[in-house]
């Protein structure tokens, strides 16, 4: 059995973030998903989530795409997750391209390209442009 793990914050979710859920899973038999917490969002993007991690964790769990949803609590904890479910490939968008190649050596990483056009941080400032 094939595991594939891969990482996110999952806020505001929009079809890009479907369609890396929708390719990663394709790579294997399972597919795992941490969900940034909150307080990881804040110390990556210094800014807190629009939607708290709980709700986010129940929406990435309702995908048919997903089998397993845990709360990612640190960047630094990546080995020790991809250890704990047992992952055999790592899948994060290619904005992350190069920055988990050290894991190579427990599972294949691989980066997909993300989807054009569409991020949440776009989307919050479209919101924010469209509100004035």
């Amino acid at each position: 059995m094939t595991n594939v793990i891969t990482f996110g914050t999952f806020d505001l979710f929009h079809y890009g973030h479907l369609r890396i859920l929708e390719r990663a899973k394709i790579l294997g038999d399972r597919l795992i998903v941490g969900v940034s917490s909150d307080e990881l969002n804040y110390r990556k993007k210094n800014r807190y989530p629009l939607i708290s991690e709980e709700y986010r964790c129940h929406i990435i769990n309702s995908l048919k795409c997903v089998d397993e949803v845990f709360l990612e609590k640190s960047l630094e904890l990546k080995r020790d997750y991809i250890r704990q479910y047992r992952a055999n490939i790592l899948v994060m968008g290619d904005d992350w391209k190069g920055k988990f190649d050290h894991l190579k050596c427990i599972c294949d990483v691989i980066y997909l390209p993300r989807t054009v056009n569409i991020s949440t941080s776009c989307l919050i400032e479209q919101i924010r442009r469209n509100s004035k």
